[in-house]
């Protein structure tokens, strides 16, 4: 299909005028690719209550002639029987219309050209990161809030965890938000008061104020976490989307890296706590405009305007989208997006073990973010904009890890060609990367000594980076591919154990590094590391037999 820039929609050519007098039949969908078995459901369907058995999977994606598909064609094509009989309050009586993309249509997000593709990707992606980067910008001053607040250490760590915290919870707003009015508008509304709320944190007169706002900054800003995968999924096909997931991947994992080297500087040119906040403001105001000038790119909202605007034209009220006609009620919403993933964490072993494995990966991340002020400030004496510089190992070995997926992806596509892939094919890169986790905490220990220069401690950001990206990409698309329909639900267990995860380390690292010393504080986290690298192996060998016993989705 060739490919187009997208306008604005006032400026986007409109399906012609004649489509709306003419629908597909079942030999025009057999020809525009639609086979008499449904696909498999993606992931980033819209959850309605027909998900279990959607009768029109392919409506998002397929481009047809006339841009309207009767519902009698597609259940010839499927030998199903006709839904005639619906009930009224579930959807018209008679049978519907369902609207599609047209061939070569511009507002479809497939047909937008590769370079803007990928300008949408790194933008999805930098969201990601400004909101990481603001949840650790304060570990880089944590001497500054103790002293101007007149608190401990540990509550000063907690302006982090808190913020963390709040990545857990807002999810479970903005996720069905986005399917209703769309991502484009989540996005500016969010992240508009994740920007305004940057104003109360550098301006608290107290820690509880101070508190309350992070909090809620990180409830504003999760919309980045958990949407931003949804809209690379938006404009790539399956095909394509690995190596955007891929680089997506890194963005959780660097963006927190960049809070305490910046900061650090802050701190150490200025001793101003504010100007955290106030360059953490203009970040995210930057990022507000980037995205919200990204047109709409979830395909059933655009398809669900287009749909009202047909009836409206012609009067029609059968011209609808399936999600139009399985309305989910308040009630599913609540079971779908807060019950359903809350369901899984208690019932699904497997997904359990991979979630507790991000957390860990997660975790340890924000380990780093303590620990190495204690290693550099007691055996070096860095102030903390040096102490900021050692975490660029952990940027350039997450580099490496981006330049090692395209193989991985090419080996994916190999796979493809042969055979039906499976879910554990796509361990291979956490296999890969799994191991450089524990070698990056035992050569952190072991170089934690005065008479050996800064580089050997540092240098193990070379080997974390490298695998924890490695490790997050494996396992998120293991996860994907694991629940496929549920896949949203699962992720969104993922992102709530992880953020549980990510909140509760800083709050006992610096204690554990004073406790146990420099070394055996990091070979702790090292051994848990080496049992943390049998998870992905034993799923490669053994996933698909415990995927059917210890599995209910």
């Amino acid at each position: 299909m060739p490919n187009s820039i997208p306008s604005h929609s006032n400026q986007n050519p409109e399906p012609e005028p004649l489509s709306m007098s003419r629908v597909e039949t079942r030999e025009t969908l057999h020809d525009a690719g639609l086979s008499e078995t449904p696909p498999p459901v993606d992931y980033n369907y819209i959850d309605v209550q027909s998900q279990d058995n959607p009768e029109f999977p392919e409506e998002y994606v397929v481009e047809t002639r006339t841009g309207l598909v009767p519902e009698t064609a597609l259940q010839q094509l499927r030998s199903r029987p006709s839904s005639a009989t619906l009930d009224v309050e579930k959807g018209p009586k008679e049978p519907v219309d369902y609207v599609t993309f047209t061939i070569d249509d511009p507002e479809n997000p497939h047909n937008w050209s590769r370079v803007y593709r990928w300008y949408i990707t790194l933008v999805a992606s930098a969201v990601v990161v400004c909101v990481a980067y603001g949840s650790a910008v304060v570990t880089g001053g944590l001497g500054l809030i103790e002293t101007k607040y007149n608190v401990s250490l540990e509550v000063a760590i907690l302006t982090c965890s808190i913020m963390v915290c709040g990545f857990a919870v807002g999810p479970l707003l903005w996720s069905p938000l986005s399917e209703i009015i769309g991502r484009r508008p989540v996005y500016i509304i969010s992240f508009a008061l994740y920007t305004i709320f940057q104003i109360p944190c550098a301006l608290s007169p107290n820690i509880g104020g101070l508190l309350a706002c992070r909090f809620l900054s990180g409830v504003f800003s999760s919309s980045g976490l958990s949407l931003a995968g949804g809209t690379i999924a938006d404009i790539w096909n399956l095909e394509e989307r690995g190596m955007a997931i891929a680089y997506f991947a890194a963005a959780p994992y660097c963006g927190p890296v960049l809070g305490p080297i910046v900061a650090g500087w802050i701190n150490v040119g200025t001793g101003r706590l504010d100007l955290f906040f106030w360059t953490n403001m203009a970040f995210a105001g930057v990022l507000m405009i980037l995205i919200g000038l990204v047109p709409e790119t979830y395909a059933p909202l655009i398809l669900k305007k287009r749909a009202a605007k047909l009836r409206k034209e012609t009067g029609n009220p059968n011209i609808i989208t399936e999600q139009e006609k399985a309305k989910p009620s308040l009630k599913d919403i609540i079971r779908i997006n807060l019950i359903r993933p809350i369901t899984m964490i208690m019932t699904e072993p497997v997904l359990d073990l991979m979630c507790i494995y991000v957390m860990l990966i997660y975790s340890m991340l924000y380990a780093f973010f303590f620990a190495y002020p204690v290693i550099f400030g007691k055996l070096y004496g860095y102030n903390d904009g040096q102490i900021g510089l050692m975490f660029i190992p952990i940027l350039i070995g997450a580099g490496f890890a981006l330049c090692i997926t395209p193989i991985l992806e090419k080996d994916f596509k190999r796979i493809c060609a042969q055979r039906a892939p499976t879910p554990e094919d796509r361990l291979k890169a956490a296999m890969f990367g799994a191991p450089f986790v524990p070698i990056a905490l035992f050569i952190l220990g072991a170089t934690s000594y005065k008479h050996i220069i800064w580089v050997g401690p540092a240098s193990s950001g070379l080997a974390f980076g490298f695998g924890m990206v490695l490790c997050y990409y494996g396992v998120n698309a293991y996860i994907i591919d694991s629940y496929q329909k549920y896949a949203a639900s699962a992720l969104a267990a993922k992102v709530f154990l992880r953020s549980g995860g990510g909140a509760a380390f800083p709050l006992f690292i610096t204690q554990m590094y004073d406790r146990l010393g420099l070394q055996w504080a990091s070979w702790l986290l090292a051994f848990i590391g080496v049992g943390m690298v049998f998870i992905p192996y034993s799923f490669y060998f053994f996933g698909a037999q415990l995927r059917a016993k210890m599995s209910r989705a």
